[in-house]
């Protein structure tokens, strides 16, 4: 019913960029908070930056100065633009909305993620 789709992850050399995006799509009455989330090998997933509807931003130390969470509300759509890359950023990326349907309110949305590779 609700889907959300990922698309720019990539390989990049250490100090590069890349630009994430996640576009909610189906019967959706509401998107509230979105976010991006990231799992590395062994790892668990942590939160990297969320972002509210009314663009209240929160970011994860480590990406502090170097990445910015957008969002744009008519395209139901999540960005995360990511500069400065290190290779400790390599990982899965994952979006992560709460919207409201038919059913309900649920934040257990989640994209298929995305690969980011830092390394030169």
């Amino acid at each position: 019913q609700v889907q959300l789709v990922e698309s720019g992850g990539g390989l990049v050399q250490p100090g590069g960029s890349l630009r994430l995006s996640c576009a909610a799509s189906g019967s959706i009455f509401s998107v509230y908070a979105m976010g991006w989330y990231r799992q590395a090998p062994g790892k668990l997933r942590e939160l990297v930056a969320d972002i509210t509807r009314f663009g209240s931003t929160n970011y994860a130390d480590s990406v502090k100065g170097r990445f910015t969470i957008s969002r744009d509300n008519a395209k139901n759509t999540v960005y995360l633009q990511m500069n400065s890359l290190k290779p400790e950023d390599t990982a899965v990326y994952y979006c992560n909305a709460d919207i409201w349907t038919r059913a309900g309110r649920s934040a257990d949305y989640w994209g298929q993620g995305t690969q980011v590779t830092v390394s030169s």
